[in-house]
């Protein structure tokens, strides 16, 4: 009897071993399981959470503010929009690095506020540096820090009233880009802000939806990524819009700077940012659910592929067009899904062409950037006094 080769996003073991690869392929493939074990942990959690949010998320005075930094800042970019429609409080995403250099646009003394700090590693400079403002300039605030490390500095900063979400260790990413630490922090800020007994009927979909997505399309994105475009572009609407941005990052960090990204929504697009295109150029739509929304994704998509300029044009989408599209990579069994739902698989599908344009330059996902400009956590960041 002979031994199966270990494989990984379809990969023997032994080869990503070789390319310094197994890391992020290891974290990309374990999101499905990953996500499970966080509602698992949110569930048991879920009277603590709502309790302790539930004075800012019900008082229309209030403002939640979903704060980060890189991948983490886009987190609040997915969500701010539909947890502001759904919640009595004010709720928008401000970066990190935002608050930090101009703290006074964006902490109001006399609002209460909840800031939800997310952080894979929580040893980020600005938000130890923001939660530190928000306690000095802010009168009545609370803090919510959903974090994959167990030892971050962020667990243990002073503040008057906080509340740490530690998700699974194994969502503590070893590799440089965040994967599944993105989208498990994802995932517990809905669950904590949002519906949770809803999402104890759609995290089965969005978890399956999400495997099936990993195995069914890693070699469509593998042939993709061959092609070997030097531009990408990223487009999404409503909240696609911060899906698009982090697919962007996902690129530019894998690729080490090689490919050039592009981000906006579909609609924002034809007004001058169309002109990035070339004829080596790929262009990625995440279209959208909603009828309307879904009507304008398609436009442009149109568009796009009557203009003949870009190299290829690929629709991510969970609903089929009346037309077999070869270009199109389908979601399945998300056809009625909620447009929130497709964030998890979506940026599965990201993440694996990101990792596979890394592998098709020579790169080392696990660590693309070997002159150590950049780094897993961020360095050389002064934090100076905000007293005027």
């Amino acid at each position: 009897m002979t031994n199966k080769t270990v494989e990984h996003l379809g990969i023997p073991e032994p080869d990503l071993l070789a390319s310094g690869a197994i890391w992020t392929a290891r974290e990309i493939e374990q999101q499905p399981r990953m996500l499970e074990q966080t509602h698992a942990l949110l569930s048991g959690l879920r009277e603590q959470v709502e309790a302790f949010v539930a004075p800012v998320a019900g008082d229309a005075n209030a403002r939640i503010i979903l704060t980060g930094a890189g991948s983490s800042s886009y987190i609040g970019q997915c969500l701010a929009p539909l947890l502001d429609r759904n919640l009595a409080a004010r709720v928008d995403s401000v970066p990190t690095t935002d608050l930090v250099s101009a703290p006074y646009l964006y902490l109001d003394p006399a609002q209460p506020l909840l800031l939800v700090s997310f952080g894979r590693s929580g040893n980020s400079p600005e938000s130890l540096a923001a939660v530190a403002l928000a306690e000095s300039l802010v009168k009545d605030v609370r803090h919510l820090v959903v974090t994959c490390n167990a030892e971050g500095a962020l667990n243990t900063v002073p503040a008057r009233r906080m509340m740490a979400l530690l998700l699974p260790e194994e969502t503590h990413d070893t590799s440089f880009a965040m994967t599944s630490s993105f989208s498990c922090m994802l995932y517990a800020t809905l669950l904590a802000l949002g519906d949770t007994q809803a999402m104890d009927a759609r995290i089965g979909p969005i978890a399956h939806a999400t495997a099936r997505v990993i195995d069914g399309a890693r070699l469509s994105l593998q042939e993709l990524a061959l092609h070997g475009f030097d531009r990408v572009v990223y487009l999404g609407s409503g909240l696609f819009q911060g899906l698009a941005r982090e697919a962007a990052l996902k690129l530019g960090e894998l690729t080490n700077g090689s490919v050039a990204t592009c981000f906006d929504s579909p609609l924002g697009f034809r007004h001058g940012p169309k002109t990035f295109i070339t004829d080596r150029t790929l262009v990625m739509v995440f279209v959208s659910n909603d009828p309307l929304t879904r009507r304008y994704d398609h436009d442009l998509i149109d568009e796009l592929r009557q203009d003949g300029c870009a190299a290829r044009i690929i629709e991510v989408a969970a609903q089929q067009r009346q037309q077999q599209d070869p270009d199109t990579l389908l979601v399945p069994g998300m056809a009625e899904a909620a447009d929130i739902d497709l964030l998890w698989p979506y940026v599965a599908i990201a993440q694996i062409y990101a990792f596979n344009a890394s592998r098709a330059l020579g790169l080392s996902p696990d660590n693309p950037n070997k002159q150590g400009t950049v780094n897993r956590v961020v360095q050389g960041v002064r934090i100076h006094s905000a007293a005027p």
